[in-house]
């Protein structure tokens, strides 16, 4: 337990250490940092992954894998903070006739917005945990970083921790850049304390948007960027389904029960051309355990909400786990969800899916426009796609990835990705929360006008760093 006192060092910490000016750590120092705790977690990674397996009930070939992409995205930060590839600057230099009236000299960079509170999720237990995205981007900026544990994996976020700053420590990084707090009540006075700038948070949309309210009503509103809910459409083309079916269903039912379904990108809802071979070719198995029974109930209830919606039916239910948990696949009918839109909406976190038959495409078009917010949207089609630029297009209006003949359980970890989308996927459609990008959430704009080489920032001296 986090206590009030606990609370307040560790703020008056993060608040004490140096956002700007010639004590505030270098881009280079902040890379050596994020290379000594990706070091110290592959170190410890045969202590960690057991401890997360028996946690989460996550099988340890997927453990290994993310904590492999877990250390891979710190060092991939560390490469581009040293390459200058995050730190964007423009200079322009002065011009005495500029078309608005004489330019002065005008040079834009980025400083940290400052302390960030992090809500660790509970399905990836590396990744989007304790030293995953949101913690790695944010310290990449400059910005101390507080993690809230997530209650699915205490001892595992614990050892996290520790590991986290203690190497944090030994490479030098300031008292106060790292630290752990748990419980929902220690992390309520954090959201709420003015020294916190900004926030991250994966997790349900309900639980998102209520910190989300939260962070936005203080005196001194702050950025809080939620990833929240998303059933990541996928649509079969009627000329994709002549060529591919049997390609496309086992592709679907893979993804859709990856990791028991507990994925923020699982594709909950596939519209298809003909449900009856569609359903025909699916053979529900046994899921896995699913990672805490809080997830189970609420996998439990959202399958309750969806076989109780109009025109939706219940059609397979595979053998149950040991916890009697089933694989449960529901059939609907494009007029029916255009009358009873909840079943568009309906996240079921866990190993289910709903299958949408539709007859002509512009009518499906008219209903893809409109579903909430996504994460991603897939066409499955033939490999030459003359079919599906409409789709495509509906889809990145209403989405923050298109995928096209693949599958959205995957995300790689690169500077061209983006995690996010319109609202519900996410509260700010502007950012992502996976990928280089992902530091931009963290970074404030800076301009400096008429300033002598030696007080401005380094990447904005004209004769490079350590000019003046």
């Amino acid at each position: 337990m986090t206590t009030d006192a606990d609370l307040e060092q560790i703020l008056t910490a993060a608040a004490a250490v140096p956002l700007t000016g010639p004590s505030a750590p270098a881009p280079g120092q902040r890379a050596d940092w994020l290379d000594a705790v990706a070091a110290a977690l592959d170190a410890a990674a045969d202590e960690l992954v057991p401890l997360a397996q028996s946690e989460s009930h996550l099988p340890t070939a997927r453990l290994n894998g993310e904590l492999k992409r877990t250390t891979f995205q710190a060092r991939l930060f560390a490469t581009a903070l040293r390459e200058g590839t995050v730190i964007p600057a423009q200079i322009d230099p002065p011009v005495a006739d500029w078309g608005s009236g004489p330019r002065p000299d005008l040079r834009r960079t980025v400083v940290p917005l400052g302390p960030v509170l992090v809500f660790a999720a509970s399905n990836f237990p590396f990744a989007f945990s304790v030293f995953g995205g949101d913690t790695v981007s944010a310290l990449a900026a400059g910005c101390p970083v507080v993690v809230k544990a997530h209650p699915g994996h205490p001892e595992l976020s614990r050892r996290t921790a520790a590991l986290v700053s203690q190497a944090l420590a030994d490479a030098g990084a300031p008292a106060g850049v790292f630290a752990l707090i748990e419980d929902v009540e220690p992390s309520l006075s954090a959201l709420r304390d003015s020294r916190i700038k900004a926030v991250g948070f994966t997790g349900s949309t309900a639980g998102g948007r209520a910190l989300h309210d939260i962070a936005l009503s203080r005196e001194e509103p702050i950025p809080f960027y939620g990833e929240l809910g998303s059933v990541n459409p996928v649509v079969v083309t009627a000329e994709g389904w002549s060529q591919r079916s049997a390609e496309i269903t086992s592709g679907w039912l893979e993804s859709l029960l990856l990791g028991s379904g507990q994925f923020c990108t699982n594709p909950g809802l596939v519209f298809v051309p003909d449900a009856q071979a569609f359903l025909a070719d699916l053979e529900l198995p046994a899921p896995g355990t699913m990672l805490n029974p809080a997830l189970e109930k609420g996998f439990q209830k959202s399958v309750e909400v969806m076989a109780g919606l109009p025109g939706v039916e219940q059609v397979q239910a595979g053998p149950a786990n040991p916890e009697g948990v089933t694989a449960k696949v529901f059939r609907s009918t494009l007029a029916e969800v255009a009358a009873s839109p909840q079943a568009l909406e309906e996240e079921m976190f866990g190993p289910a899916g709903l299958v949408v038959e539709y007859g002509d495409q512009a009518e499906l078009l008219n209903v893809l426009q409109t579903l909430p917010g996504q994460l991603t949207g897939t066409v499955q089609g033939t490999s030459e796609g003359t079919e599906a630029a409409d789709l495509v297009a509906v889809l990145s209006a209403r989405t923050g990835r298109v995928l096209y003949n693949q599958w959205p359980t995957g995300v790689s970890v690169t500077a061209a990705q983006q995690h996010g989308g319109p609202y519900p996927a996410t509260t700010s459609p502007l950012t992502t929360s996976v990928g280089l990008a992902a530091i931009e959430r963290f970074q404030r704009p800076v301009a400096f006008q008429g300033l002598p080489e030696a007080l401005l920032p380094a990447e904005l001296r004209t004769a490079g760093p350590d000019a003046g």
